[in-house]
């Protein structure tokens, strides 16, 4: 059933707002009008926390700053109204998983009028030498209504730690019914071989269950799939699996084999299996020439079916920051809040320049969420890769209105793409 949600609650808001969340918090948030060193190329100075400036048909952006526990950061804003049906939410990606690319042209790619970027993504592979970084995203994703991919095990996720009872399956997404909420899509698969029904352990993911078997399909790139047998169920850090085996199914039927993992793109129409210790040695059964069929998708916790749907951790559930939120690492971060029962959404981005990368905790962050009227609210991945990017009056491209703290956008592997018509 469709979680409901509670109904934005409207307050009066003055540019200079104070809003306390005592212990669950841990800070008070002061929201001013924009300090001239936050403005720059393609930003707007003035909007302040009101009203902001039009980007197109049901969509805003306003900027303004946010003194919080560690000091004055900057705050940039979409205002989205899903209630329009001229205006959609998308999902931002390359075209592959396994591949990454500026908000910006991602954004332009796909004719979004604005954007962020999105979920949490393998961006170091340091502690596995001669692995190659995948660039994948940690939680599941849908776009245009398609399964992409399933989440990671917990302990092999990037990011900083999780909220006490969350987990890599949570998702922000729109379902088929054009309202956006927080949610959890858990993988269902299976491969059917010789008349066993075996359970799929990830679907297009850049780390495996252990003992699992895994699919990798055309939605994966070239990327090579032998991260997926690296680390453990308890260490991402965890040695490289010495036990691996990779089936590749054409058309339903077993063309070839391999001991170890391979790279290069699957054609369509083409499923790659791999497997980890006891899910290699289930595939070494398999002959050449012998039918298998591969089945799967993404399952909702509120049996919400999604448009689009993309990972990271819930901060705010039902107007109330979640227990347990961080309260003493400040950063610079992307998040999304969920006001009107779905039907508005803000997409929040901190600026990098120096003088405010600080930054807010993520208690923090849960505050400015309330602050702006959500109920709902979610982060998605911050640091380097925080971006906003909006269209200016007129223009056809999008052009970055934060600082990326890397002093340029980092390629990102997703983000929320806003579309307007």
């Amino acid at each position: 059933m469709t979680r409901r949600h509670k109904r934005s609650r409207v307050r009066g808001r003055s540019l200079i707002l104070l809003v306390a969340l005592g212990a669950t918090a841990g800070a008070a948030l002061v929201a001013t009008a924009p300090a001239d060193a936050a403005t720059g190329a393609g930003t707007r100075a003035g909007t302040g926390t009101g009203a902001g400036v039009p980007v197109a048909t049901g969509v805003s952006y306003r900027q303004y700053d946010l003194r919080a526990a560690a000091g004055t950061t900057h705050a940039h804003v979409l205002d989205v109204d899903l209630a329009n049906p001229r205006v959609r939410l998308g999902l931002l990606y390359p075209g592959a998983v396994a591949a990454r690319a500026p908000v910006s042209a991602l954004a332009d790619r796909q004719q979004a009028v604005a954007g962020v970027n999105g979920d949490f993504f393998d961006i170091s592979e340091a502690q596995h030498p001669g692995v190659a970084v995948t660039g994948s995203s940690v939680g599941p994703a849908v776009a245009n209504g398609r399964a992409l991919k399933g989440a990671v095990p917990d302990a092999q996720r990037f990011g900083p730690p999780l909220p006490p009872g969350t987990h890599t399956r949570t998702v922000v997404g729109v379902g088929t019914d054009g309202r956006a909420r927080t949610d959890s899509l858990t993988l269902h698969g299976s491969y059917t071989a010789g008349g066993r029904r075996l359970a799929l352990g990830g679907v297009n993911q850049y780390a495996l269950p252990e003992n699992s078997v895994g699919a990798y399909t055309s939605d994966w790139g070239g990327v090579s799939r032998r991260r997926a047998t690296c680390g453990t169920d308890s260490d991402r850090a965890g040695a490289c699996s010495a036990r691996t085996y990779e089936v590749t199914l054409r058309r339903g039927r077993v063309v070839s084999a391999s001991a170890t993992p391979g790279s290069g793109t699957v054609a369509a129409g083409t499923t790659v299996l791999v497997g980890r210790e006891a899910g290699a040695q289930r595939l070494k059964t398999l002959l050449e020439g012998e039918r298998v069929t591969v089945r799967y998708g993404l399952t909702s916790a509120s049996g919400t079916e999604y448009r689009f749907a993309v990972g990271g951790y819930p901060v705010l559930s039902h107007g109330e920051p979640l227990p347990g939120l961080d309260t003493t690492r400040s950063a610079v971060r992307t998040a999304v809040g969920i006001a009107a029962d779905g039907r508005r959404v803000f997409l929040l981005a901190l600026d990098g320049a120096a003088v405010y990368r600080r930054g807010l905790t993520v208690a923090e962050v849960a505050a400015a969420l309330r602050n702006l009227g959500a109920d709902e609210g979610f982060s998605l991945d911050g640091g380097g890769s925080s971006t906003l990017v909006a269209r200016q009056p007129g223009a056809s491209r999008v052009t970055v209105r934060n600082h990326p703290s890397d002093g340029a956008e980092r390629p990102v592997p997703n983000g929320i793409g806003v579309f307007s018509r």
